[in-house]
């Protein structure tokens, strides 16, 4: 077994955390956990055998198995991890990930991650739910070879970098010189893997976030232009127009009447009270002050 697949849509069951020793009077440990994935964080040199397949343990490597999976693992003297017993959930996109992997750099944060979900394990489940749940995007998001479901990473760290900056100037330079490349490179491999330019990303992520201040607050809508890094209130207003399809002022009221209408159905009249609405209907005057014809 070289693969596992994950689905992380929902929050995992954490049923145990914490950190484990072996090594001291074995040498091999063969055991499986019936209902429980096992996720591993290594802090020493050894092996790990599923089936077939023997995958070397080193210092900073992370390790994802199965539900109902026997392992058979090789000390070579104490040996410390840290381990999560859990349950995932079958719904959600499946993310094919390495049984074994060398976390590199990234292998701090994990750590820190799982040591929180250890502490917090006794006394707020939840909260080392949260943390267990971090370190799984974490693992399943790592740098590996191509053809292994993941993005690129150049494209990753491009569009990170964005959306750390969408709220200031953003040109396609910038973002090249941020994660290493040339902006010939960039603009390649962005295209090639999202089928969009960085500048147009760049136009679709600002105008997402507009939306959402638009829908979901109550900011001017010169504040919601400046939060998305067009200051100009005129270019804004095309932008939306282009982007969203109508005016900001549009797109707000739009939400606003659509909040009315859900508010009026879930009051509806019951039908002892049908007549007190008849009346209103009878005057050509609806609840929202339009005649029958704009409803």
């Amino acid at each position: 077994m070289k693969h596992v697949t994950l689905r992380l849509d929902e929050a995992p069951t954490v049923v145990d955390a914490g950190i484990a020793v072996h090594g001291v009077s074995t040498s091999h440990d063969v055991f499986r956990l019936p209902d429980l994935w096992q996720l591993h964080l290594y802090h020493y040199e050894g092996a790990l055998s599923l089936g077939q397949s023997v995958h070397p343990i080193r210092p900073g490597h992370v390790s994802l198995v199965p539900p109902n999976t026997e392992v058979h693992f090789h000390y070579r003297g104490r040996s410390e991890h840290f381990y999560v017993h859990l349950r995932l959930h079958d719904g959600g996109t499946a993310r094919v990930v390495p049984v074994m992997q060398d976390a590199a750099a990234e292998s701090t944060h994990l750590a820190d991650l799982l040591r929180h979900a250890v502490t917090a394990m006794p006394t707020s489940p939840p909260r080392a739910t949260a943390e267990v749940w971090s370190a799984l995007w974490r693992i399943a998001e790592l740098p590996r070879g191509e053809g292994a479901g993941r993005r690129h990473p150049f494209v990753a760290a491009a569009q990170a970098y964005v959306e750390e900056h969408l709220a200031g100037p953003l040109s396609v330079p910038d973002v090249a010189r941020a994660v290493g490349i040339s902006h010939t490179h960039l603009t390649r491999v962005f295209r090639a893997e999202t089928g969009l330019t960085v500048v147009s990303y760049i136009r679709h992520r600002r105008l997402q976030r507009a939306r959402h201040l638009l829908l979901s607050s109550t900011l001017p809508i010169t504040a919601v232009a400046a939060a998305v890094g067009i200051a100009d209130l005129q270019a804004f207003n095309k932008a939306c127009r282009r982007e969203l399809g109508a005016s900001p002022r549009d797109v707000r009221a739009a939400a606003a009447q659509a909040g009315w209408t859900a508010e009026a159905r879930t009051r509806a009249p019951s039908r002892r009270h049908a007549s007190a609405a008849d009346g209103v209907s009878s005057l050509g005057v609806t609840p929202s002050g339009y005649g029958p014809d704009h409803e």
